[in-house]
């Protein structure tokens, strides 16, 4: 195991028995196909195996933390929490790209950092973790980095829509969005997106897409609408 493996072992606060596991939850399918692995030894099975671990705890903590929310209510916000970019953000906060066994391909091409890799790494991790210490360890993993800061969460992944509900209910200035910069080769962009109410700017955000950019940019401005309101 990689010295690299050792370090998120420390990160994750959890140990393997099984460190092939663990470097199998890491392995993308450009690495493996690079260099001749059978195409077993991609994470592609244990992400499958993680997605459902994943919807089973996140469906039980939710089912025990709102004990008087419809099932509807529950479903949202389960979609919020097990959503790609809300996986991709967890991920971020562990750095789990950085651990990664791209392809090199995949690596010049911005794999690291991209929302769809690092998610599906995410759920492989869940996958890896369930088999080599079973259920418990799995949901204490889960609760951890993914179901924690639930509100937080949940106003990330409907930023947008929640801005626009808050505007609209105060004013009847426009919301728009507007891009402030575009940069990087077409295969590892970043754009910078600006939120405005009327002519005001009350939020910026940096992604990898645009409406990546623009999500931030709305979270940005609810945080910083709550922050005028209190005052």
């Amino acid at each position: 195991m990689s010295r690299n493996l050792k370090d998120l072992e420390e990160r994750i606060g959890y140990r393997f028995s099984d460190k092939h596991l663990m470097t199998q939850a890491m392995t993308h399918s450009s690495y493996a196909n690079e260099h001749r692995l059978n195409k077993l030894e991609c994470n592609e099975r244990l992400e499958f195996l993680g997605d459902s671990v994943l919807e089973l705890f996140s469906s039980d903590c939710l089912y025990i933390k709102y004990p008087n929310k419809p099932e509807g209510d529950l479903t949202k916000i389960r979609a919020s929490i097990v959503c790609e970019p809300t996986l991709a953000y967890c991920a971020e906060e562990l750095k789990l790209g950085e651990y990664l066994l791209l392809g090199k391909g995949e690596e010049a091409t911005g794999g690291r950092g991209r929302a769809s890799i690092v998610s599906d790494a995410m759920e492989a991790l869940i996958g890896a973790i369930y088999l080599d210490g079973g259920f418990a360890n799995a949901k204490e993993f889960i609760l951890r980095f993914i179901m924690n800061d639930l509100e937080h969460k949940q106003l990330f992944y409907d930023s947008k829509t929640i801005l626009q509900e808050i505007v609209q209910s105060q004013t009847e200035e426009p919301l728009t969005y507007r891009l402030l910069r575009e940069e990087g080769p077409d295969h590892n962009k970043l754009f910078e997106a600006q939120v405005l109410v009327g002519n005001q700017s009350i939020g910026q955000g940096i992604g990898r897409t645009k409406k990546a950019a623009e999500q931030v940019a709305a979270y940005h401005g609810i945080l910083a609408l709550k922050k005028d309101k209190a005052r």
